[in-house]
Formats: C-alpha cells, sequence, structure tokens
C-alpha cells in the first residue's frame, strides 16, 4: 500500500488522534502556565522558605526523566490510593514537568527588566502587587515568549508519551496500526507529518503573533 492510499485508509483515524493530542497539550500548557506563574515568582520570593520549596519543586521536576514521572503519577499513585484516569495523569506529568521550565523561564524576564523600571515604579509609591500589575509583568513578555514558544513546541512534541499510559493519542494509532499492518513507513511517516502540520502551521504561527503582539504592546514593534 503507497503513502497516498494509506492516508486515505487510516487518515479519519489518525485525525481523531489528533484532536486528542491537541487536548492533551492544550490542557497540559495551561496548567504549565499557571505553575511557571506561581513557582516563578515564589523563587524571587525574598522569604526563603517560600524560594527554597520554589526550587526544590523546579530543580526536582527538571533533573528527574518526564516518563518515569507520567507513570509514578499513572501507575505508583494507585498503589497509594491515588487512582487518577490516564488523560489528567499524563496532563499532570506534562505540566507539572514543563511548568519546573517555565518558572525558570518566567523569573528571567523578570530579573531582565531593567533596574530603572523598578525604581520608577517604587517612586509612583506603588504595592508590590500594583508594581508587577502595571509596570513588571506587561516589559516581560517580548522577553519571555521566545523561549516560551520553544517551550510550547517541545510540550507538544512531548504529549507522545501519553501513550505510554493507554491515551489513544496520535502516537497511540501509529503503533496500533503498525502493529496490525506492519507498514512501519506509512504509518509513523503519517504520525510524523501531522505532527509537523501541528507545530509548524498552526502552533508556531500563533506563538509568532502573540510576540508581535507582545512587542507592539510595550512600544516595540517595528515603525
Amino acid at each position: 500500500m503507497n503513502f497516498f492510499d494509506f492516508s486515505i485508509t487510516y487518515g479519519p483515524k489518525f485525525s481523531s488522534a489528533a484532536i486528542t493530542t491537541a487536548q492533551v497539550f492544550v490542557y497540559s500548557a495551561l496548567l504549565a502556565v499557571i505553575i511557571s506563574i506561581i513557582f516563578g515568582i515564589m523563587r524571587l520570593s525574598k522569604n526563603i522558605i517560600i524560594q527554597v520549596l520554589a526550587t526544590v519543586y523546579i530543580e526536582f521536576y527538571r533533573g528527574t526523566s518526564l516518563i518515569i514521572q507520567m507513570f509514578w503519577i499513572y501507575y505508583v499513585l494507585p498503589l497509594f490510593g491515588i487512582p487518577l484516569p490516564a488523560l489528567l495523569a499524563g496532563v499532570l506529568a506534562l505540566g507539572m514537568n514543563f511548568g519546573a521550565y517555565g518558572a525558570e523561564v518566567l523569573r528571567a524576564g523578570i530579573l531582565a527588566v531593567p533596574k530603572g523600571q523598578w525604581e520608577g515604579a517604587l517612586a509612583l509609591n506603588f504595592s508590590k502587587t500594583k508594581r508587577m500589575q502595571r509596570i513588571i509583568i506587561p516589559q516581560i513578555y517580548p522577553i519571555i515568549l521566545p523561549p516560551a514558544a520553544n517551550l510550547a513546541v517541545e510540550l507538544l512534541k512531548g504529549t507522545a508519551l501519553v501513550s505510554l499510559i493507554t491515551i489513544v493519542d496520535l502516537m497511540f494509532v501509529a503503533k496500533q496500526i503498525n502493529m496490525m499492518t506492519w507498514l512501519s513507513a506509512q504509518s509513523f511517516g503519517l504520525a510524523l507529518l501531522i505532527y509537523f502540520i501541528m507545530a509548524r502551521f498552526i502552533l508556531v504561527p500563533f506563538l509568532r503573533w502573540l510576540e508581535v503582539l507582545a512587542a507592539k504592546k510595550v512600544g516595540r514593534g517595528k515603525a
């Protein structure tokens, strides 16, 4: 069976699986953003306990394997009486892992804001909350979006791991069809093509649009 005929025959199954992959990505990305904000700000806290807690979390998730983290959440937690649905376990593992990386991106972005901006906000007698909301946070978007975009693409590719905990995503279907047909080139080739289309023609353009929008918001757009 050539690639075209294979795509026509199994395309609907791959399309359905791609929707599941997109759902896993979106849910994981939202969780990662929330965790990035919380632990990124905690890392900058002057309270040593809060700072240490954030550091331990970040270093643990950056220093251990994502696949092992996913297996622990899905296969080991039930042994302690905490069974989780496969989708929730996959989203938690991906979101918590990439959230740790995102927290460092956020922290670096905040520290990259010029010192004069902090001093200006202080001179205006802004509270810490208003200082962050009105002066600092709006300026970090152009700084953090490029590395955050790279993380987003890595997260999309990382969703393939959820196939190992029984989620019927793109990778799961590719392996399943390969086992039935033994058409490895077609099975994994079509999966590869769909991942590329999702990343290159959907995710990347969206992220670049966000970068341009953020630059314009702080007056860094092209005249």
